[in-house]
């Protein structure tokens, strides 16, 4: 019988906007998971493996600190904590594995629509109200500015109206949120997505084949994001045309037609969206009976 010290523990966002797609991921990598009564964990029904439902900004020190082997959190939080960990004198003991393509954002600063914005001159000797101080902190040491970051929590776009800062220095998805309260982006200081993180403590070898077994999942299903695959006759007068116009394809596989010597068929793996224009211009060229199927996961 396993232990709990056996069970590969992964630590996720509680709510926020990486939980459902993080959970979603782990679920397409073959994971079937139950949650606890109190809703903080996630078991692993058919393999040894839980989620432990936490904030955002717990993660990086619950697999540095060895409770959880992996993470999954915003690029924003596991820079913002290491720089944090930094000017304290330690070491993040975790490591970056690889970008999950969802999640993505910014970190930015962001000026009042009144206030005259002319580059770095422009933030000197003003107050920037931040969530992220270490992140803000490295930005203007780095640049040589001389101002001032107010650590703010909540709403930091209200700050300027409040009187409490002359900028602010926040996550932007959309601009939406800027727009509604009279800010503009005028820096960008991070691009983020969210990202695995692993401990950097040594694991068992029987959870680090776990551990790797999870992580080529991961990348089989990240792999084939946005991709399809695409199934097709053509003249083989035309085959040049048609590979040339199968999108961020690699090497189609191309096979006679039983009874057919002057037409192929193509089957072909796309790793970019396939719009109806595409169709239109492969029929164009010559193919005929297009068939496009999503692709769930692939193994290199």
């Amino acid at each position: 019988m396993e232990t709990p010290e056996q069970r590969i523990k992964v630590a996720v966002q509680k709510t926020g906007r990486l939980t459902d797609h993080s959970i979603d991921l782990l679920e397409r990598c073959g994971l079937v998971l139950t949650k606890s009564k109190d809703q903080l964990i996630c078991y692993g029904e058919n393999m040894p493996i839980d989620l432990l439902l936490v904030r955002d900004d717990d993660i990086p020190a619950l697999v540095g600190d060895d409770v959880c082997d992996l993470g999954i959190v915003g690029l924003n939080v596991v820079e913002e904590k290491r720089l944090s960990m930094e000017q304290n004198g330690s070491k993040g003991q975790f490591k970056q594995i690889f970008e999950l393509e969802f999640g993505h954002c910014r970190l930015s600063i962001a000026a009042p629509d009144e206030a005259r914005y002319e580059g770095h001159n422009s933030l000197e000797k003003t107050k920037i109200a931040t969530s992220y101080v270490g992140l803000l902190t490295d930005f203007l040491t780095k640049n040589n500015i001389d101002a001032e970051p107010v650590y703010f929590s909540g709403a930091v776009e209200i700050a300027p109206k409040l009187g409490r800062a002359d900028f602010i220095c926040d996550l932007v998805s959309t601009g939406s949120t800027l727009k509604a309260n009279g800010l503009s982006e005028v820096e960008t200081l991070l691009q983020s997505e969210a990202v695995v993180i692993q401990t950097l403590a040594p694991l068992s070898d029987e959870k680090q084949a776990l551990v790797d077994k999870i992580l080529q999942r991961l990348a089989g299903v990240l792999r084939v994001h946005d991709s399809k695959y695409i199934m097709l006759h053509a003249p083989r007068s035309a085959l040049a045309d048609i590979r040339a116009l199968l999108p961020g394809s690699e090497a189609p596989t191309v096979m006679p037609l039983e009874g057919n010597d002057d037409k192929v068929a193509i089957h072909a793996v796309c790793r970019e969206n396939v719009f109806w224009e595409t169709l239109e211009n492969l029929k164009a060229a010559g193919a005929s009976s297009l068939l496009v199927l999503p692709v769930e996961k692939m193994l290199a």
